[in-house]
């Protein structure tokens, strides 16, 4: 549409120096590899969250950074969870977040012949075996942090049998279940993932690329560890919670003879108010807690996008946060609204609407006359337009008779520094006149329908020429001409900081805002009428918005994005106070 601003600039973060740079530098010194060559390794099992950015920055951003590569590698080894709606969801939050992974899209899938081959060398050099414990047997043979594990009784079958199971398992002769492939290594090992984990189990389902080609499927730890090596990855990136597999997945390289990449593992993501178990936002999907994986109270990369958050807004919010090794660190939201608004002052144009709307009647203004004002997108205190901008400077917006204000914009007993719209004050409506209450109407409850006053018509574009000053500037829109708008403002999905902090026998439900999402009918001005889908904006003095992709021609639904800083609302809480 010729009257939408639109921008093409994509600003670019500079990654402060970290651990794991510091890592890669030294590795680079010493010769142990001469290029960098990272992976972004998601399960196809569900959406991207927010604590998936940080690892996608990380990943995408060092192997830039060093003039090196990164792959995106699906690791789609249980077909029973995953979807190709998962990885085409996956792709698209990798690309809209500003990185590209080229020719490098690689699956766990590619290899699961070769998988089977290492699993069998393993086999052969009597380092796996075929085992018949059920899954219940297995936990209850590992033994505990402070108590050794004990041998299974099948843990000294003859290689060639075991040899002769795994093809059985392959070629589906068993039920699942019925037979797993563990790896020999120690029942006493103090870490208890080296007790002879399971490497292959038996799983009867359709993959959402192989087909039926294959019953058994190799485990997370054992083809996660293959795939990097098989894919010549120099530095293995992992979140915390691998730390304890990084010895399993030294020990299958160096058995196997394969090369050998080094795993190095950084704190998650932790944010307050926020859930980022992909479980339990799993729960609250298939429960409808929320509408959906895109909606825009979700931590996913998807309902971000949809609520407005800018992709460059989150590669600064991860570039603020960095990398390092502590666990247990929450970051505060407003560090991530912070880089939101900060990201969108700088590209979003300026218009008008009213969220909770009261009439105001001007009883000097001549009835049935409009004056069209030129208003800008990027007024001068917003500083220029972005880099590459190529829409309209201005747009037309009417005045008359008959506006409509934010209904908080006015008090009737106003208190002393309220220098909003108030019996016997003038405010400046934005870019337009100069007015002032005379009075009220009121309906048969007592409540305010009309606000009336009168304007001066001297104080055309805001100013007067005997020079006086007024404290408030108000925004406003014309009555005639507004278009209903459905407007949803979000707030955050849980009332508690830790939503995993709930009473025993609870649940992390019980923590759900009611109050998360509210929606009103607001008064827009005429040019949000036809806004595309996606299209962002600040409303002047109450927030930035995203059209969303529910709007209709003539019918926009906006999503509030992030708030303004309200200073009265300040003087209000310290005042309750």
């Amino acid at each position: 549409m010729s009257n939408v601003p639109t921008a093409k600039n994509a600003p670019s973060e500079n990654s402060p120096r970290d651990f794991i740079r510091g890592i890669i530098d030294e590795d680079l010194a010493t010769g142990r590899y001469t290029q960098v060559h990272t992976r972004f390794p998601p399960e196809p099992n569900g959406y991207l969250h927010i604590g998936h950015a940080k690892s996608i920055c990380l990943n995408f951003g060092v192997a830039k950074e060093y003039g090196g590569k990164c792959n995106l590698r699906f690791d789609d080894t249980n077909p029973t969870k995953e979807d190709t709606e998962y990885v085409d969801s996956i792709r698209a939050d990798v690309h809209w977040l500003g990185f590209d992974w080229e020719d490098r899209e690689f699956y766990a899938s590619d290899y699961f012949g070769k998988l089977y081959d290492y699993a069998v060398q393993l086999i052969e050099k009597g380092k796996a075996y075929v085992d018949e414990l059920s899954a219940e047997q297995i936990r209850e043979y590992r033994g505990t942090l402070t108590e050794p594990g004990k041998n299974s009784p099948w843990r000294d079958r003859p290689i060639e049998e075991s040899l002769d199971l795994f093809r059985r398992m392959k070629e589906g002769e068993f039920s699942d279940g019925q037979y797993v492939l563990r790896a020999k290594i120690d029942m006493a090992a103090s870490n208890v993932i080296m007790r002879d984990p399971t490497l292959y189990r038996i799983r009867h389902a359709h993959h959402h690329r192989t087909g039926d080609a294959w019953c058994i499927y190799p485990m997370y730890d054992f083809a996660h560890c293959l795939s990097d090596s098989i894919e010549g990855i120099s530095h293995s990136l992992c979140t915390l919670e691998f730390e304890n597999n990084r010895e399993l997945y030294d020990w299958l390289l160096i058995e196997l003879g394969t090369y050998r990449p080094t795993q190095t593992e950084f704190a998650r993501l932790n944010i307050n108010y926020t859930i980022l178990s992909k479980r339990k936002l799993i729960q609250l999907v298939t429960e409808k807690h929320v509408s959906g994986w895109d909606d825009p109270r979700m931590p996913t990369i998807c309902g971000l996008r949809r609520k407005g958050y800018p992709p460059e807004a989150l590669r600064d919010f991860c570039a603020r946060v960095g990398i390092s090794r502590a666990a247990g660190t929450t970051v505060e939201y407003p560090m991530l609204e912070f880089c939101v608004r900060e990201a969108l002052n700088k590209t979003s144009p300026r218009v008008m609407a009213v969220l909770e709307p009261v009439k105001v009647v001007i009883e000097n203004y001549p009835e049935g006359q409009v004056e069209w004002f030129d208003m800008p997108y990027y007024p001068a205190e917003a500083g220029d337009p972005p880099a590459g901008y190529e829409g309209p400077l201005t747009r037309k917006v009417p005045f008359s008779r008959e506006l409509f204000i934010e209904r908080d914009d006015f008090r009737e007993d106003a208190p002393k520094k309220f220098f909003r719209l108030a019996p016997g004050k003038e405010v400046r409506l934005r870019y337009a006149y100069y007015i002032t209450c005379t009075g009220v109407t009121k309906d048969a409850d007592g409540n305010i329908s009309e606000i009336r006053c009168t304007y001066d018509p001297e104080s055309r574009g805001g100013g007067t020429p005997d020079g006086r000053k007024v404290k408030g500037t108000l925004h406003w829109v014309e009555a005639n001409h507004a278009v209903p708008a459905e407007v949803r403002l979000y707030e955050h999905l849980f009332n508690k900081e830790n939503p995993d902090d709930y009473p025993e026998g609870g649940s992390f439900l019980d923590n759900l805002n009611p109050d998360s999402l509210r929606v009103v009918t607001a008064s827009c001005e005429p040019a949000l009428a036809d806004y595309p889908v996606g299209h962002m904006m600040q409303f002047e003095r109450l927030g930035y918005f995203r059209m969303d992709e529910d709007s209709r021609p003539g019918a926009p639904v906006c999503n509030r994005t992030a708030t303004l800083k309200d200073t009265w609302a300040k003087i209000e809480k310290k005042t309750e106070a």
